[in-house]
């Protein structure tokens, strides 16, 4: 760290504390002292063996970051602690002959597995590494940590291609015919050292540092710096977390967990993270230290192993499991280190776990009195329900019946079903991806720089590494399938294959996995439907003997989030079989019913005719034919949905798309032309294409300009929707028939065409003798209706926000096109968290959302509310839908469950853990 004799001190930083120590701080604290640290100090307070240390706090880093130098008061602070801690080891950092060592590792507000940075070992040097031999009695090990040391500090501090320093390794194994680093004793780890230190020189063009302060304040710098690399920056975007919290640094004390065969380092889970059963989970890697377990660079034994290994260890470790999980109330992910038969614990988080152990823990901690159901109902999300409704592996096949051929079997580390084609780097990951191809991704162990890639694939494969490996806690966070440890794959990487039992696997090759089982599958194997789409469809029922545990919990939780939400929930549904099937899933009514789809397949012609009507008469003809089959289609739609509201759009795409393609079209007259074949019909259409051509149809002739310009075609709609409701009624039905004008930009139009619809709405209770109750209102997709819904509401009785149109017209986007040629850049840049068509932008269409819904209401007290946008199933829209006020939201009918849950989550009041 610089010594500014002049420094500038950013604004605001005067006074800041900067640095706290593990007795100083508490889990409450992570915005400050991120996740890593706050958890630590909180595992100091409760009396648990932590190694003395210290944490830079995220606001050091913001100003870094920011600045591009550290706060003036760091090194003075650093310093300050430095000493504290010295003197409550008894020994100076780096000091020749019985030195202090520490570790600085990152740790920000959200866990981030892997992806910024971690040095071990800080404070060896050529002089020191003699001191720890003599004094820890033991060659071997001090110069292990001496190599480990300049690789970590080379690699990640110094920018050198850690490939370079594990083929000098492998060279190692290879000459002295091992296959693992434990196998090689001091003499080699020396002259591996010597050789590491000649890479730093070559690559980084400056000797190793042997200053120990200078080693640990240009680690801290580089902790810094990981925050903005490239992977961290991905897997943000993909986990939607902000980019400006910063990461905190964590200085610790060394414990060593290679100091031989009664050390080791492990992680644990109080709870099993893939499936939520309780037990005893996790791995444990003797003679091992720090990122040896989760690089998955040698594999594991499982936790329970570790009684036979260190009975005393082993069950301190379950006690202090215990107190961790009741005193966080939830599933906890620890790490620890054995040295010489002492326990250290170095990590404690709030685990991730896969969305089924999400439901199932949930609901288990609610059984133990541990949590409420407001507070198990914050700890599942959408996202995590979405995913449980993915299919599963057909068994019959899966289980060896049917043609379906095992390769071999690993651990199952993150459950689902992912089908695709073999490939073994990220690079090509990603490359076939992009050009529609579904893949697995396979290695022998994933690290922080194959994200890209794991998140283009549809599963993981390694053959090293078990649950608690990189690509398995990687794989759990992103709901992605992984198997992890399959050891009798071998992997070659070099030249893209696997090989196992005498198969090879090329690239290319397709390949199943299951991340419920662990198996692996040459070939495609059938997938059926998940057990909780069962459950939603009505064929599978929580309460019987049989029922699965999962759907149980998935139960339980559903009937809680509909007890609280407020905001209602119904489908976009435009047949009687999508309405069924969206009641089944929970739908409270339709919310859009888009009645262009009932005018394709045969009825096209129909529309033909309509546009291409001369005279009053023939229109009204045309008009005739399609009277009709639209009754049929809202009786149909009526009684499948009996006793819950319809809201029928009236037809709002352009004509044109009811007409051949122009070019298409074009090419068929001149060809007929040129055989003296003239079809006049083709050259009525040809004319009439020309006609309505337009060049931003999307802005042009649809909607509300439609019924106005085209005389007689929402008239016809109208009373097709009131003969059906009035038929309905006669049948003892209850129909709830809502007509929407859509594309209202001024309420002029909407008062025409209400006036005309109210005529003809009196016109069917004249004629049928059934009193009905249609109500009239309009969607809000355009801008101007937002800034004028005050105007509009007059001769409104609902509002729906159409937040397609809304978020195209808001931004000036057409959202085919610019999906396609630029939001991927937009995304790298940052400009975009997420795509504004995903979840709702809160800043400039929301703020029209929530301005029209005030001014709407100020008119009209009681004015209907509701979103029929696909925003209405994304789960943080709707939440803010919640927010401002809306009454229902509507969704397709596959995301109507996770629009319930996430409307439940909305309305609890409990803060709830933080998963990401």
């Amino acid at each position: 760290m610089s010594e500014n004799k002049d420094p500038h001190v950013p604004q605001g930083t005067q006074g800041v504390k900067f640095v706290y120590d593990f007795t100083e701080g508490n889990k409450e604290l992570k915005d400050l002292l991120g996740g890593k640290g706050a958890n630590l100090a909180e595992m100091t307070n409760l009396g648990l063996p932590v190694p003395p240390g210290f944490t830079i706090t995220t606001e050091a880093c913001k100003v870094y970051l920011e600045s591009g130098d550290e706060p003036a008061a760091l090194r003075d602070e650093v310093s300050a602690h430095l000493s504290a801690l010295e003197a409550a080891m008894g020994k100076k950092l780096g000091q020749a002959d019985d030195p202090l060592l520490v570790s600085v590792r990152s740790g920000a507000k959200f866990s981030m597995p892997g992806m910024m940075d971690t040095v071990l070992n800080i404070g060896l040097s050529d002089k020191s590494v003699q001191g720890l031999a003599k004094q820890a009695g033991d060659d071997r090990f001090a110069w292990d940590s001496y190599r480990r040391l300049i690789q970590m500090f080379g690699k990640t501090v110094l920018g050198v291609d850690g490939e370079l320093f594990e083929d000098a390794l492998d060279k190692a194994k290879q000459a002295k015919k091992v296959t693992v680093d434990t196998d090689l004793d001091a003499a080699e780890l020396k002259k591996l050292v010597t050789k590491f230190k000649k890479i730093v020189k070559s690559e980084a063009g400056r000797d190793f540092p042997q200053d120990a302060r200078e080693q640990m304040d240009l680690a801290i710098h580089a902790v810094f710096d990981s925050w903005n690399t490239d992977r961290a920056k991905l897997y943000r975007r993909q986990e939607r977390i902000p980019g400006d919290l910063g990461t905190a640094v964590n200085v610790c004390s060394m414990v060593f967990g290679n100091l031989g065969p009664d050390s080791g380092t492990g992680v644990a889970f109080t709870r099993d993270p893939a499936s939520g059963q309780q037990g005893v989970y996790g791995d444990y890697l003797q003679n091992a230290q720090g990122e040896d377990v989760v690089a998955g660079i040698r594999n594991t034994v499982p936790l329970a192993d570790l009684e036979q290994l260190d009975k005393k260890s082993y069950d301190q470790l379950m006690q202090i499991m215990e107190t961790l999980e009741t005193h966080y109330k939830d599933l906890c992910d620890i790490e620890f280190t054995i040295e010489r038969g002492q326990l250290w614990m170095l990590q404690t988080r709030v685990g991730k776990r896969t969305a089924g152990a999400a439901f199932r823990i949930a609901t288990q901690l609610v059984d133990q009195g541990l949590i409420d159901e407001a507070e198990a109902l914050q700890r599942v999300n959408g996202a995590q329900l979405a995913q449980l409704m993915f299919p599963r592996f057909d068994d019959e096949y899966a289980n060896g019946g049917k043609g379906a051929e095992q390769l071999g079997r690993g651990i199952a580390a993150s459950p689902g079903a992912a089908v695709g084609k073999a490939v073994f780097d990220s690079y090509t990951a990603i490359k076939w991806s992009r050009s529609g191809e579904k893949v697995i991704l396979i290695r022998r162990e994933t690290n922080p720089d194959d994200l890209d890639g794991m998140i283009a694939a549809e599963g993981i494969l390694t053959s090293r590494g078990g649950k608690t490996s990189h690509a398995a806690v990687v794989a759990r966070g992103m709901g992605k399938t992984c198997v992890c440890g399959a050891e009798d794959l071998e992997v070659d990487t070099k030249r893209r294959r696997l090989t196992v039992n005498g198969h090879v696997v090329e690239e290319g090759d397709v390949v199943s996995i299951d991340g419920s089982t662990g198996k692996v599958y040459l070939g495609e194997v059938p997938v059926v439907p998940s057990p909780v789409v069962e459950y939603f469809e009505g064929r599978m029922h929580a309460g019987a003997d049989d029922a699965d545990e999962l759907v149980k919990a998935v139960h339980r939780i559903m009937a809680y989030a509909d007890r609280v939400r407020r905001l209602r929930v119904r489908a976009n549904a435009d047949n009687a079989e999508d309405a069924l099937r969206a009641r089944r899933f929970g739908a409270q009514g339709i919310g859009l019913c888009r009645t262009e789809h009932m005018f394709l397949g045969e009825r096209r012609e129909m529309v033909e005719h309509l546009i291409l009507a001369d005279t009053d008469e023939e229109r009204e003809n045309a008009l005739k034919e399609l009277l009709p089959l639209q009754k049929r289609d809202f009786i149909e739609l009526f009684e499948a949905m009996d006793g819950l509201p319809v809201t029928v759009r009236l037809l709002d795409p352009p004509l044109h798309e009811f007409l051949p393609d122009i070019t298409e079209l074009s090419v068929r007259v001149a060809l007929a032309e040129s055989r003296k074949d003239h079809n006049e019909n083709d050259l009525r259409l040809l004319q009439a294409v020309h006609r309505l051509h337009e060049q931003n149809p999307m802005l042009g002739l649809r909607g509300v300009r439609l019924g106005l310009v085209i005389p007689g075609l929402f008239t016809m709609q109208v009373r097709a929707i009131a003969e059906a409701a009035a038929e309905r009624k006669n049948a003892k039905g209850d129909p709830r028939a809502e007509i929407m004008i859509p594309l209202v930009g001024t309420v002029q139009e909407l008062e025409i065409v209400r006036e005309e619809a109210e005529q003809v709405i009196a016109d069917v209770e004249r004629s049928t003798g059934v009193a009905l109750k249609l109500a009239l209102g309009t969607m809000i997709e355009l801008p101007r209706a937002a800034l004028t819904a005050g105007q509009i509401a007059e001769a409104a009785e609902f509002f729906s926000f159409g937040t397609n149109d809304l978020t195209q017209t808001v931004w000036g986007f057409s959202r085919d096109d610019v999906e396609a040629s630029f939001f991927t850049a937009y995304l790298e840049k940052g400009i975009f968290g997420v795509s504004p068509f995903e979840t709702i932008d809160k800043d400039g269409v929301g703020k029209l959302v929530r301005d029209a819904a005030a001014a709407g209401r100020a008119t009209r007290p009681d004015l209907k509310l509701g979103v029929c946008g696909e925003h209405g199933g994304d789960p943080e829209s709707v939440h803010f839908f919640h927010e401002v006020g809306l009454d229902y939201v509507s969704c397709s009918p596959f995301r109507i469950p996770v629009a319930r849950l996430e409307a439940g989550r909305a309305a609890s009041t409990s803060a709830g853990s933080d998963h990401r």
